[in-house]
């Protein structure tokens, strides 16, 4: 018996690629039959094989954390929109918690601009060992995870297709060793396509943050994002507007840069979650930059880490 299959690994055979095949790795709870025929009636088949002749039950398409796993809560920083801020919130979010006592790590899903590293000081790459991957740590004890810490360059392009995309992100979940986490959050990329939609498949989320800017069209984007999480029955716990006022440091007096934000509507519409909102503020940028993001303290998240206490 192998290494891995002593801390408990199903092994199963590679998928070589192939458009509908499985190789025999199927969902937990699904169809264990021959999907060659399937017509599709089963509840919980997705109707694209003919004549199966298993025994579907309702799927549930969860991936298996690694053995040496043990996540408490998962909430998954989504925006319909790019550009608006969710490695930062993402970020300030693992800092107010791990301020507050808890144990917190950072999936970076956006594999295509991963941030998360740069923003926490990490430049090194990410160790493993016999049973999987090791996540990095901030400076504080945050525990991270980003395709940017195994690639041979933090500069490469990560030229991949979708589902090639999605299937890294599940990786991260089920071979790197998280240990003890009292509250993961995953930075998804923009939009509503593969990496969001296997996350919220594969990974038990309890709940979304939304994160968003004033303008008008950014609020129609991102609302997009929320009816997703609402479909998939993914509580959204609040929204984060970020670049909301500017702050004059002479004068003092208070600038909508953006025009008057379109977040406290669109919170209205769903429940009327907590909004809260972030400044215009080079502090951010520099802290950023430098990779000293924990040197920063963020009060006005407070609303949100109360409601993600209450999970």
């Amino acid at each position: 018996m192998s290494d891995k299959e002593e801390m408990g690994y199903e092994i199963v055979e590679e998928d070589d690629g192939a458009e509908g095949d499985w190789n025999g790795e199927t969902a937990e709870g699904g169809c264990d039959g021959d999907c060659e025929g399937c017509s599709g009636s089963c509840e919980g088949c997705s109707g694209s094989c003919e004549g199966c002749s298993g025994s579907c039950s309702q799927q549930d398409l969860r991936a298996q954390a690694h053995p040496m796993s043990h996540v408490k809560r998962v909430i998954g920083v989504v925006s319909g929109k790019g550009g608006v801020g969710k490695s930062l919130v993402t970020s300030l979010l693992a800092i107010e918690m791990r301020k507050k006592g808890l144990k917190t790590a950072i999936l970076d899903g956006d594999l295509t601009g991963p941030s998360i590293p740069r923003i926490f000081g990490i430049h090194e790459k990410a160790a493993g060992n016999a049973f999987g991957i090791l996540p990095s740590e901030s400076a504080a004890g945050t525990k991270i995870m980003s395709v940017n810490l195994i690639l041979d360059n933090e500069t490469d392009a990560v030229i991949w297709r979708g589902p090639v995309v999605a299937g890294v992100v599940k990786q991260f979940w089920s071979d790197v060793q998280w240990g003890d986490v009292d509250v993961m959050l995953v930075d998804m990329p923009p939009g509503t396509g593969d990496v969001p939609l296997t996350v919220f498949q594969s990974l038990h989320v309890d709940g979304v943050v939304v994160a968003t800017s004033p303008q008008q069209l950014v609020g129609l984007v991102v609302e997009k994002a929320v009816n997703m999480a609402e479909m998939m029955q993914i509580p959204v716990l609040g929204f984060v507007e970020n670049m909301s006022v500017f702050k004059c440091p002479q004068c003092g007096a208070v600038h909508e840069i953006y025009g008057p934000g379109a977040t406290d509507a669109l919170a209205a519409r769903h429940a009327g979650r907590p909004v809260c909102k972030l400044p215009i503020d080079p502090a951010f940028a520099r802290a950023s930059d430098s990779g000293a993001i924990e040197s920063l303290d963020c009060h006005e998240l407070d609303p949100l880490l109360d409601a993600i206490a209450k999970l």
